[in-house]
């Protein structure tokens, strides 16, 4: 799940972030696979969490884009990206 060079984010802090990525959409009530990308739903408690976690990975990763919207009490965070990347990201949501 990895472009050559497109990353940059150091490779010791790699499996970090994959772990906290999988902590996080295993706090998903909801996800949806589209083509391009991913839609995953949460409790807006999570929003902080969800926020901070999508700007890091912004940072790093820039062939992603994290779009969030808060609905009443739910909190879509849609992911849309390279599809076999997002293809990956969607095979990690429990």
């Amino acid at each position: 799940m990895e472009i050559d060079g497109a990353c940059t984010l150091p490779s010791a802090e790699r499996p970090t972030r994959v772990a906290e990525f999988e902590t996080l959409f295993g706090q998903a009530t909801g996800a949806e696979h589209r083509p391009g990308g991913l839609r995953l739903v949460f409790g807006v408690e999570l929003a902080a969490k969800v926020a901070d976690l999508a700007a890091r990975e912004s940072g790093c990763c820039s062939f992603f884009t994290f779009t969030m919207k808060i609905t009443g009490e739910e909190l879509s965070l849609d992911i849309a990206g390279p599809e076999d990347i997002v293809a990956a990201l969607a095979a990690k949501v429990p």
